[in-house]
């Protein structure tokens, strides 16, 4: 990767696993509480590491897979998004160490990768 190459960040979780069902076990005050939190550690991790983010991103809604057949609704594991700059895909990657994604929320995984120039452009 380039140095400070942009690199998208994909925030997965699956509604049937384990971390999940424990999320929707909580009450509704406890869950409240800990989206609360959970945001509130989102938005500290974000100030921390404004200086490298690109596009701040947010939730993502249901989707519509488009094929040659049309459109049509599908479930797939992405919940939310964010665009980074980082001197290495590494580095880049060690920014989501610690995220509320997968600490406070039922997050399983942030899958990092680069974004390269278009070839051609």
């Amino acid at each position: 990767m380039r140095p400070s190459h942009s690199c998208l960040a994909v925030f997965a979780g699956s509604k049937t696993r384990p971390r999940s069902a424990a999320w929707n076990a909580l009450t509704e005050p406890q869950r409240r509480a800990r989206e609360r939190e959970g945001i509130g550690a989102w938005q500290s991790w974000s100030e921390q590491q404004r200086g490298a983010i690109i596009a701040r991103g947010g939730p993502l809604g249901k989707t519509k897979r488009v094929d040659p057949q049309g459109p049509r609704d599908i479930t797939n594991q992405l919940a939310a998004f964010t665009v980074v700059r980082g001197p290495s895909l590494d580095a880049a990657a060690r920014m989501f160490g610690q995220h509320s994604h997968f600490t406070l929320f039922p997050g399983e995984a942030i899958e990092v990768m680069p974004i390269p120039p278009i070839p051609g452009a």
